[in-house]
């Protein structure tokens, strides 16, 4: 009888593991942890607040309070019929700028974190640092070079001029390379180049699939970046037709305040307001696999 209590003992503490609670706060912390959401959801609930006013509910009524009577449906008439509802086009400029780029970034980084990790080449490690140090050039620096670049091959008013220099990405390579190395053994590779698998096959059909998060993550950074560019398509672009959200959003700005006309705060609000949307649903529709795939690389890092 006691032996069989002894045995049933270990049987009981090994067949339901026990739940792991997860971090605790003290209540100082948790104070601190609300005090910085508070901080950082306080502009998103100013500008909740203020897409519903006119201009002069903006400046006689509090900043955090509604108003009525409410004027949201005459700012999003007025956003989108401005200038026969060119912000529309502004939209449709920012996907296709973001959305190539992100593709595109995506796509080079995945095969250059590719070859850095599982080639061995002359000069190798020192490429990679090279390009690695790149990450510490303003980008703001680079805009003139650009200019003079896509004046030389004639794509200066193009949507190639916003996208073509986002495709190069030092940061996202680097990912890709810990991704690659973390995601893909080396033996598998090999294995398959035994079986008799293509560079290409191994590559596609093998490597993509099991460094998913990876690309996702790398995209996504991309996407964010393009999404929020403003210096280079104010250089490089000069035609209201191929203006993207943020470039577009600033002229009407400095344009109605110094013509004379109304000034369009509340509009150019909602339009912002807008404008992040599509960022909030990249990152709520793929948060499992950009998160996933940072603490991968953390640690292998």
């Amino acid at each position: 009888m006691s032996g069989a209590l002894r045995s049933e003992a270990p049987a009981r503490r090994l067949g339901k593991p026990r739940k792991s609670s997860g971090p605790r706060f003290t209540p100082l912390q948790t104070a601190i942890l609300l005090l910085f959401a508070f901080y950082c959801l306080l502009p998103l609930w100013w500008m909740l607040t203020t897409l519903a006013k006119d201009n002069g509910q903006l400046f006689s009524t509090p900043g955090f309070l509604f108003a009525l009577p409410s004027h949201l449906s005459e700012n999003l008439h007025t956003l989108f019929t401005r200038q026969d509802g060119i912000f529309a086009r502004w939209l449709v400029n920012s996907v296709v700028y973001a959305g190539l780029t992100a593709a595109g970034s995506m796509v080079v980084s995945a095969m250059a974190g590719y070859a850095f990790s599982k080639f061995r080449f002359t000069g190798r490690d020192a490429l990679f640092n090279v390009i690695l140090a790149t990450i510490m050039v303003p980008s703001t620096a680079l805009v003139l070079p650009i200019f003079l670049l896509m004046q030389q091959i004639g794509l200066i008013n193009t949507y190639w001029a916003v996208i073509l220099p986002g495709l190069v990405n030092p940061f996202g390579l680097y990912l890709m390379r810990l991704f690659w190395d973390a995601g893909f053994p080396s033996e598998l590779m090999e294995a398959a180049r035994i079986d008799g698998a293509s560079e290409g096959t191994i590559f596609y059909q093998l490597g993509l699939p099991l460094v998913r998060g990876g690309l996702v993550t790398v995209a996504l950074f991309a996407f964010v970046g393009a999404w929020n560019n403003f210096f280079l398509p104010l250089v490089v672009v000069n035609k209201e037709e191929l203006f993207p959200l943020t470039l577009g959003l600033s002229v009407w700005n400095q344009t109605s305040s110094s013509s004379g006309q109304e000034p369009l705060y509340t509009v150019i609000v909602l339009g912002a307001l807008i404008s992040i949307l599509p960022l909030v649903i990249a990152f709520l529709s793929l948060g499992r696999y950009w998160q996933g795939g940072l603490a991968s690389g953390a640690v292998k890092g």
